[in-house]
C-alpha cells in the first residue's frame, strides 16, 4: 500500500485517521510538536514497526518551511493528509493564535510538497463547514448548504472575536489551498473535506478531559452534571462522527475520483436535547447528572434551520454515515474510560 504523510497526529481527527490508514494497510509518518507525543503513538501502536509508523517533529506550523524536511521520506510519499489546524476559543491574538496558524501552515506544506515531494499524488485537506456556512443569515431556514458555498467573511472581521477568527481561519486556509492549485500547478490534486461538528469517542491516550476537543465539551457538560439545570444552546445543528470523517479523509486520498474534489462531510442534524436524551435513556447510572426530561434549552429553533447537501460524500467517497444515538454512546463510554 501507498505511504502517507499526516499532520498534527495527536489531534482528535488526525488520531483516527491514523488508526484508518494502519488498518488499510497504508505506511504512515505523523507530525508532532515533540519527541514525547511521537512516541506515546508509536507506544499504544506496538504492533508496528517503524517502517509502518514513524513520527516527524514539527515545533511551529506557522513558521516558514515548516515542513521541508518533513515531506521527505524513504520510501518516498505518496498522500499527504493535512489535518494540522487550531479550533479552540482560547486565544489571545486571533491573528497569531488563529489565523496563521491555518493559513500558513496550509500554504506551507503545500509549497514544500511541491518542492521538495514529487512523487505526491493527493492532499487531503481538513477544512470545515465554518468555510460554508454564512453566519450573518443565522439558522437560514429553507436554505440548502452544499459544497458550492463560501462563508462570505472578510479579513476585518476574522480579528473582531475568536469565534470570527476560527471560521475565517478555515475559510481562508482553504481558498488559499484552492488558489495555490490553481496558480501553481503542482505535481498534486487536492481534496477537502468540510464537518460541521464532529462528535465520536476520543482516543485514550492522546486525551483527558482536562484537553479534550471543543467539540465534545457539550457531551461531557452534559453527562457531568453542568448542563442539569438548564441544556446550553446547539449552536450549529449539524453533525458527524469522528470515525466516518477519518474514513472519509482516507478514501479521499486513495481514490482517483476524489481528486479536486471539496466534500461537505455532514451526517444530519442533532440536538443538544437530543444528546441529553440518549445520555439518560442509556447510561442510567448518570440519571442524577443528566438534565431530566423536559428541562429548558438545547432545543431546535422554532423558526427553522437551513438544510444540506451530503450527496457527494455519498457518491464519489462510499461513506455510510453512523447514527447519532451509536456516537454518542461510544463517546460517553470512551470519556467514562478516563474519568469524569
Amino acid at each position: 500500500m501507498s505511504r502517507v504523510l499526516l499532520t498534527g497526529g495527536t489531534g482528535f481527527i488526525a488520531a483516527h485517521v491514523l488508526d484508518v490508514l494502519l488498518e488499510r494497510g497504508h505506511s504512515v509518518v505523523t507530525t508532532v510538536r515533540s519527541a514525547q507525543k511521537g512516541q506515546t503513538i508509536l507506544d499504544n501502536h506496538p504492533k508496528f514497526p517503524k517502517d509502518k509508523l514513524d513520527f516527524v517533529i514539527v515545533e511551529d506550523i506557522a513558521q516558514s518551511g515548516a515542513f521541508d524536511k518533513a515531506v521527505l521520506s524513504k520510501p518516498p510519499f505518496e498522500f499527504v493528509i493535512h489535518t494540522a489546524s487550531p479550533f479552540h476559543f482560547n486565544v489571545t491574538d486571533t491573528q497569531k493564535d488563529l489565523l496563521d496558524p491555518a493559513i500558513i501552515g496550509t500554504t506551507g506544506i503545500l509549497k514544500s510538497i511541491k518542492q521538495h515531494a514529487p512523487t505526491v499524488k493527493r492532499v487531503v485537506i481538513t477544512s470545515s463547514f465554518a468555510s460554508i456556512v454564512n453566519p450573518s443569515k443565522g439558522n437560514n431556514p429553507g436554505y440548502e448548504y452544499s459544497e458550492k458555498d463560501w462563508n462570505p467573511i472578510t479579513a476585518e472581521e476574522a480579528v473582531k472575536n475568536p469565534f470570527a477568527g476560527y471560521r475565517a481561519s478555515k475559510t481562508f486556509a482553504e481558498k488559499a489551498s484552492w488558489d495555490f492549485v490553481e496558480k501553481e500547478k503542482p505535481n498534486f490534486t487536492i481534496a477537502t473535506m468540510c464537518p460541521p461538528l464532529v462528535l465520536g469517542p476520543i482516543v485514550h491516550y492522546l486525551q483527558s478531559l482536562d484537553n479534550l476537543n471543543t467539540s465534545n465539551q457539550r457531551i461531557a457538560a452534559i453527562m457531568t452534571g453542568k448542563a442539569k439545570e438548564e441544556i446550553p444552546a446547539t449552536g450549529t445543528f449539524i453533525w458527524t462522527d469522528v470515525r466516518d470523517l477519518a474514513l472519509a479523509h482516507v478514501k479521499a486520498a486513495e481514490l482517483p475520483e476524489a481528486a479536486n474534489k471539496r466534500f461537505f462531510v455532514t451526517t444530519g442534524y442533532f440536538s443538544n436535547e437530543e444528546i441529553a436524551d440518549i445520555i439518560r435513556d442509556n447510561y442510567p447510572e448518570l440519571k442524577d447528572k443528566v438534565p431530566a426530561k423536559g428541562t429548558k434549552g438545547g432545543g431546535y429553533p422554532e423558526e427553522g434551520i437551513y438544510k444540506y447537501d451530503n450527496s457527494e460524500v455519498k457518491k464519489v467517497l462510499g461513506i455510510q454515515f453512523r447514527s447519532l444515538k451509536q456516537s454518542i454512546i461510544d463517546t460517553v463510554k470512551s470519556l467514562q474510560a478516563v474519568g469524569t
